[in-house]
């Protein structure tokens, strides 16, 4: 069985920390080449941290941690702590993990395992801002072509935002980056909040989560609680969404999403729409749209999938 070659690009959070969790219980489809972090739902120096933490849980220290850019491209950071907890893992107890941060800059080890590696064969899921890879291209513009997909969570067409009125989070936290990222000419799948909003932790769901008995179960279902806390407070009686495991999901199992080609653009001008991404499905050549943009998911097999992979 041929494994995906993955480089995770997260700003850990909530949601990026169960997606760690399903990516690190899935060795024999990926290949987890590097976690590379940026800061975003909380500062750049949590969100290394939060990522060690989750790889100690998951016992996947073999996997590299790298630290990334400190700041958005060019505005002011937005930290997201009220809905992530000051820490980043909600009420999840933290502690100093043990292995270190790697060696050198997330930018330079991005770039490094695309280059080295044949066009096509290394991966990338982007589940926060996308700073990273943004100045990854525009260090080396040639990973465009040689990237294999990049799976992105971000964005927003007909659900609206979740940050402004305008915008998701992700985008709107570094708006630049994601256009310089859609701009590039990388296949991109994006699972916007049209995709996300779909899989939500429903009390079933999370108690089908407290029944197993693992680390990484154990760790995901205090996490889930805590989400489900933040979105009765900010969201009313709806279940949590299920943004960032929704990236590993799809390279896990891609037949459970259905995409559309689009062309995706990102507001970077305005400051009451800052952020917004401008979704255009009447393309005159949809075969030459190198963004996929995710309309529907079977979200009771996607959390099948999530429980099966924590109970290992």
């Amino acid at each position: 069985m041929t494994r995906t070659a993955l480089i995770i690009d997260c700003d850990p959070g909530v949601d990026d920390a169960i997606a760690l969790f399903l990516a690190f219980a899935s060795p024999d489809d990926l290949e987890l080449i590097a976690i590379t972090t940026v800061a975003g739902n909380v500062g750049a120096p949590l969100t290394a941290r939060n990522a060690r933490i989750i790889r100690q849980i998951a016992g996947r220290e073999d996997v590299p941690v790298y630290v990334g850019a400190q700041v958005p491209l060019v505005r002011a950071p937005i930290i997201a702590s009220h809905f992530h907890g000051d820490s980043g893992l909600g009420d999840l107890a933290v502690f100093a993990p043990v292995a270190p941060d790697a060696a050198g800059h997330a930018v330079t080890a991005i770039i490094k395992a695309v280059m080295t590696r044949p066009p096509g064969a290394v991966s990338i899921a982007v589940t926060g801002p996308m700073t990273n890879l943004a100045l990854a291209l525009r260090l080396e513009p040639a990973i465009a072509h040689r990237l294999g997909t990049v799976v992105v969570m971000g964005g927003a067409r007909t659900e609206g935002g979740n940050i402004t009125a305008s915008a998701e989070y992700n985008i709107y936290a570094d708006p630049h980056a994601a256009q310089v990222v859609f701009a590039s000419g990388c296949k991109v799948v994006t699972l916007g909040l049209d995709a996300t909003h779909q899989v939500r932790a429903t009390p079933k769901r999370v108690a089908a989560v407290r029944a197993i008995d693992t680390p990484a179960a154990r760790a995901t279902y205090d996490l889930l609680k805590f989400s489900e806390g933040v979105q009765r407070r900010f969201a009313g009686a709806l279940a949590p969404p299920m943004h960032d495991p929704c990236t590993i999901a799809w390279l896990l199992a891609p037949d459970l999403f259905t995409t559309r080609p689009v062309d995706l653009r990102v507001e970077v001008a305005a400051d009451l729409t800052m952020g917004h991404t401008a979704v255009e499905f009447r393309l005159a050549d949809p075969a030459a749209a190198s963004v996929h943009w995710v309309t529907q998911v079977n979200a009771g097999a996607v959390f099948d999938l999530m429980l099966e992979r924590l109970a290992r």
